[in-house]
């Protein structure tokens, strides 16, 4: 049986079985007629916003229809979503006399980030992009054909919403994360409303989803508040949406369910009336629970948060149909509507019908200004909804402590989280409105705890940690998290998310998009900087004591290498004190995206907290206490003439490396070492490829220019031999790193399975070390022995007690 084709426009769900009175859950507001001039300002407003976005899809001249169209003023490539673009202008009209009424401070967060068209026309209209592109896309005729003719073609706007669009403060690709990221943006922004639209199709997304549940993570004293508009339209690129299909009875429950107060906006009749009381309502119910929460002094209870459900046509007021097929409510509409416009006559007589019913001539002057019944409602201009400045350069630094008086002595065993969470609960006092952490719940187990010495969890509808201004929400999604970050730190704040390794490739994506955003922002002159956004890795594939294959996988640095040099930093300290380093410069630094890879467990630390400063500050350095003494040196050097070099990229890594080197020093003390430890992976990419790779003498000088190297790296081998490649002699080059092994066994155990332990090095060290060194040479078969029979020894101990040997982690001991 062939797809059924669906015989009707804007098609309505099929009944449910749920009892009439579940709609007594739907808020009931009576619409207040709206004055004339409003009404008329408002249609007004939407004529112009619906002409605009549908020219920017089809014209590369005439414009304003000032000539009979013609197939030569079709573009060639018709690119662009109109289907989501009448309900998106909808919104914005009215949330313009809702500012303007309350003097608001709001953010538009327009989840199809695909209806660029709708956003672009209203910001023209209300002067924003006249403001941010002048002499470009200026409020009258030649701005307009600008704005029009360049929409989608090389050297004018994109087809989704990105960082040029003044107002935004979220990538529109990859749909999901706009009600995160518009909870994220009202945190510790008192003052601050987010509408936030949510097509139906995004709704359908696990990220959408679990953000409803934002609301249960909003304190009404500290924070703003988000109206989501769930906008109904009913279709996808070609299927019915599932809210599409849910009736009004399952909607009211879903969403009352979830903790809100539902209002569904339908009435297509007075559309108008509807929304403008329904906004009304929704601000007044707001204002209502933070009056409860800042001047009552009594937050209530599980406060239900307003939201609405607004069901428009797919495509409403464009073509009704088309060649037999309907448009106006059908997926027909999603993208182009009239696709052969450009070459079919019929197509486009069409378009000239369609664009011709908005008389555009009625709502521009003579000069092609928008008309005093569009601009009368706009609010001031500051206020609008392209120019508040907190979307465009709201960055609030950080008030830093100095972070070596949490620096651990060297010679001991020490937990890089532990550290690390005692400076940050004392930078957490500092920056109590301006610093969040946001975990999947994972801070106990990360021994990140001590940052709750001085605050809170922040969670609402939690009797024990609600209203107490906490700074760490923990919710048991990456999503949320990955949202929240994003709109904290887009709205000028700075966050924290720290994680298990394994789970960060879950917001892989999010993290990319986020990245493009700010990508873009920094080519934009009109945006300000913004605070990095930092990602914290432990419970790491080599210290998984509790779990195991499932739990053991290092991909996400190679989701932050791909990233333009400009924003991509990983860190990997290799102890305690390298790792406060690398934190404290990571929480003051400015659009980045910054990974910091680290050991919850106890490790050795091998560097004071002044010297940890100076090898963060270079990136790496040779460690020459754990290389070869130089015979002919009195002073602490290592030697000079190395037969190898040993490299350890990562905590556990690098102390296997060290052993590895005193494990040698005692069986084959005529091989000559070189010990080098890495802490800023970027050191390492060719010259001019990456602000922080080492020019290629400092290269020469820390790995020699021709001795074979040994790269021991916590990741995969394939991402650190990518970027080596361009390197001196790459070819004598050899990287170890996690080989897809692993299960629920001993640390030690991983580190056999994986080729990275100290005995793996060693006897790389041996092999390579014997090709110039001839008394290596003449005892390899016996020394490769003996290490073999200490691989054999451990192996034995560790299969029969269920356990690593005592003093395998014992601190390395150099004579």
């Amino acid at each position: 049986m062939g797809g059924t084709q669906i015989p009707i426009s804007n098609p309505p769900p099929l009944a449910s079985h749920l009892p009439d009175n579940v709609l007594d859950l739907a808020v009931r507001v009576e619409p207040k007629n709206l004055p004339d001039h409003v009404r008329e300002s408002l249609r007004a407003f939407q004529r112009a916003g619906c002409y605009i976005a549908a020219s920017m899809i089809f014209l590369r001249d005439n414009v304003l229809l000032q000539d009979k169209l013609q197939l030569s003023h079709i573009k060639p490539r018709l690119l662009g979503h109109w289907g989501t673009c009448p309900g998106l202008i909808l919104v914005w009209s009215h949330l313009n006399v809702l500012i303007r009424n309350h003097d608001l401070n709001m953010i538009y967060v327009i989840g199809p980030g695909h209806g660029a068209p709708a956003a672009l026309a209203s910001l023209w209209l209300e002067g924003s992009l006249e403001r941010f592109y002048p002499g470009e896309y200026d409020r009258n005729a030649t701005g307009l054909r600008n704005l029009i003719t360049r929409f989608s073609v090389p050297g004018g706007f994109p087809s989704h919403i990105n960082a040029e669009t003044p107002g935004s403060i979220h990538e529109g690709g990859e749909l999901g994360y706009a009600l995160a990221v518009s909870f994220g943006a009202v945190m510790d922004n008192p003052d601050l409303i987010v509408t936030c639209v949510v097509g139906d199709g995004e709704a359908e997304t696990g990220p959408t989803a679990t953000a409803w549940h934002a609301i249960k993570y909003l304190d009404p004293k500290e924070s703003g508040a988000v109206i989501p508009i769930l906008h109904v339209n009913g279709f996808k690129i070609s299927e019915r949406t599932i809210f599409g299909c849910m009736d009004d009875k399952e909607i009211a429950c879903l969403f009352s369910g979830y903790g809100y107060q539902v209002r569904i906006v339908e009435d297509l009749e007075n559309i108008d009336d509807d929304l403008q009381s329904s906004l009304e309502w929704a601000v007044a119910e707001i204002k209502k629970i933070q009056k409860a929460a800042r001047k009552d002094n009594k937050p209530i209870v599980k406060p239900r948060w307003p939201m609405i459900v607004l069901r428009t046509p797919k495509g409403w007021t464009g073509p009704k149909e088309v060649e037999g097929k309907i448009i106006e409510g059908s997926f027909h509409s999603h993208q182009v509507p009239l696709p052969k416009a450009g070459s079919d006559e019929k197509q486009l007589q069409a378009l000239d019908g369609w664009l011709s019913s908005y008389k555009i001539s009625e709502l521009l002057d003579d000069e092609g200004k928008p008309t005093e019944a569009i601009t009368r409602v706009l609010p001031k201009e500051e206020k609008r909804l392209g120019q508040l400045k907190t979307t465009y350069d709201p960055y609030i630094p950080l008030k830093m402590i100095d972070w070596q008086q949490f620096g651990v002595e060297k010679g001991i065993d020490e937990s890089c989280m532990k550290s690390a969470g005692k400076f940050l609960d004392k930078l957490f006092q500092e920056n109590p409105q301006t610093l969040r952490l946001f975990s999947p719940d994972e801070l106990e187990s990360n021994k990140l705890n001590a940052i709750l010495d001085h605050t809170q969890r922040d969670f609402q509808w939690d009797e024990f940690s609600r209203a107490h201004g906490g700074r760490v929400i923990e919710v048991l999604s990456e999503h949320n998290c990955q949202g929240f970050m994003q709109g904290y730190t887009l709205t000028g704040r700075t966050a924290l998310f720290p994680s298990y390794e394994s789970f960060l490739g879950i917001v892989h994506t999010m993290m990319v998009q986020y990245s493009k955003f700010v990508k873009i922002a920094r080519e934009v002159p009109w945006r300000g900087d913004l605070a990095s956004i930092n990602y914290i890795e432990t419970s790491t594939w080599a210290r998984q004591e509790h779990n195991g294959f499932s739990h053991q996988n290092p991909s996400f640095i190679g989701a932050v290498l791909n990233l333009k040099a400009e924003a991509a930093r990983v860190y990997l300290p290799p102890d305690a004190n390298c790792f406060l380093s690398t934190v404290h410069h990571v929480m003051k630094s400015k659009n980045k995206t910054n990974l910091i890879i680290g050991s919850k467990q106890p490790t050795a630390v091998y560097l004071s907290p002044a010297e940890a400063a100076e090898h963060c500050r270079q990136g790496a350095s040779i460690w020459h206490f754990a290389s070869s003494p130089d015979p002919n040196s009195s002073a602490a050097d290592s030697v000079q003439d190395p037969d190898v070099v040993l490299v350890g990229i990562g905590v556990e890594v690098t102390f296997e490396v060290i052993k590895a080197a005193e494990l040698l020093r005692s069986i084959s003390p005529a091989l000559k070492i070189r010990v080098v430890n890495v802490t800023d992976l970027m050191i390492l990419i060719e010259e001019s490829k990456h602000p922080h790779a080492l020019a290629k003498s400092k290269f020469i000088e820390m790995f020699t220019a021709d001795r074979p190297v040994l790269f021991n790296y916590h990741g995969y081998p394939t991402e650190l031999q990518g970027l080596l490649f361009g390197r001196e002699k790459a070819e004598r080059m050899d990287v170890e790193g996690y080989q897809e092994e692993g299960s629920t066994t001993t640390p030690f155990d991983m580190m056999l399975r994986n080729r990275v332990s100290r005995f793996d090095v060693a006897k790389w060290a041996l092999k390579r070390g014997a090709e110039r060194n001839s008394e290596v040479k003449k005892g390899l078969g016996g020394l490769l022995g003996e290490v073999d029979k200490r691989v054999k020894e451990v192996r034995e101990f560790i299969g029969n007690e269920g356990k690593d040997p005592d003093d395998i982690y014992q601190l390395p001991k150099f004579e």
